[in-house]
């Protein structure tokens, strides 16, 4: 059945969200704090891992880089792009009018934030696309099978520390993967593995930038950041076009 993989993927989120709610509950607020801690540099790793992935490699027995101005370009392109947008701001409205709508208590902002840092997490990355593409073009959704046991056990653990928003994280999972998934013989011949690994690298460093909100006081603004996941598509179709 094709986009099985998107729908086992979203009910896992939502059944993790469920039970790190029920967590929530019991977790004292000094322990709440050091989990929160924990999650901030587990996804520091994860982020870590994933630049180093896709930007190192060996040549002749010595490490080399590739596509680090792309990566710094990305960044700041996309950063300017987003502030101008004020994406951040969108967000946190939407999170206050989904927030409103099914009544629920507590802080806006750390709803928007559970939302905004789970979705970043469960989409940006090179198993959404490809497993969303495998699902789409032979109905084979193991690679989205296994990326949703990852994503239910992160939105237990993000759940259990910044609450329901966690929740809103399986919209744009069921819009973006779904919609790669439906329209994945349009997309194939675009969807490079360069592109995927370069979207992958640039959506690697904003999930580091997650963790690094976890661990510190001070906030990157990861919303405006997002268009910057955008800039290699542009990147590789203004090659494209120029032949």
């Amino acid at each position: 059945m094709f986009g099985l993989g998107t729908i086992i993927n979203v009910t896992f989120v939502i059944l993790g969200a469920t039970l790190g709610l029920f967590l929530k509950k019991g977790i004292p607020e000094r322990l709440n704090e050091t989990v929160s801690k924990a999650i901030g540099l587990s996804t520091c790793f994860i982020g870590i891992c994933g630049v180093i992935c896709k930007m190192f490699y060996i040549n002749d027995k010595t490490f080399e880089t590739r596509n680090t101005m792309l990566l710094v370009v990305s960044l700041v392109v996309g950063g300017l792009v987003g502030e101008l947008i004020n994406i951040e701001k969108h967000l946190k409205n939407f999170g206050e009018f989904c927030k409103n709508k099914i009544h629920l208590k507590g802080n806006d902002d750390s709803f928007v934030e559970a939302f905004v840092t789970a979705s970043l997490l469960f989409c940006v990355g090179a198993m959404a696309i490809v497993g969303s593409l495998e699902d789409g073009l032979t109905g084979n959704y193991s690679t989205l099978f296994a990326k949703s046991v990852m994503d239910g056990i992160m939105s237990v653990m993000f759940a259990a520390t910044m609450g329901a928003g966690v929740y809103l994280s399986a919209l744009p999972v069921l819009v973006y993967q779904g919609s790669i998934t439906l329209l994945a013989g349009l997309l194939k011949p675009f969807l490079s593995s360069v592109l995927i690994d370069q979207v992958s690298l640039v959506g690697s460093a904003l999930i580091f930038a997650i963790g690094i909100n976890f661990l510190s006081n001070s906030k990157i603004r990861i919303g405006n950041l997002l268009p910057a996941v955008l800039v290699p598509v542009i990147y590789q179709f203004v090659l494209k076009f120029l032949g």
